[in-house]
């Protein structure tokens, strides 16, 4: 079957730095049920790195965000406690979905 990864970073585009310490889950829609394969935690750089499986089959996952925890540890207030990016794995390629993210916005893309 296909063979593909996925990692993701954050920057605090708000403070100009990377996002440590957002805890960040990896769930796989398996008909319908999303299912937890994966979870991890950003590191000083920002990146969440150890979100295994290696092997992804074909199909829709989501990364969820604990945005509200992390401005919570910062004292600041956000009006997003938590980001979810839906996307489609489609082969056996790379799966890079990084997160722009301030207080009151945040944007998305596929990276590389």
């Amino acid at each position: 079957m296909s063979v593909s990864h996925v990692t993701t970073h954050i920057l605090d585009t708000g403070a100009g730095r990377p996002a440590a310490g957002v805890a960040v889950v990896l769930f796989q829609n398996d008909d319908g049920t999303w299912r937890e394969p994966a979870a991890s935690s950003t590191d000083a750089d920002g990146r969440a790195k150890d979100l295994g499986p290696e092997r992804l089959e074909p199909g829709h996952y989501k990364l969820n965000f604990a945005t509200g925890a992390y401005y919570a540890g910062l004292q600041t207030q956000t009006f997003f406690p938590e980001v979810d990016l839906v996307f489609e794995v489609t082969g056996p390629e790379h799966y890079h979905v990084p997160l722009l993210l301030s207080p009151f916005a945040y944007s998305t893309y596929r990276g590389s």
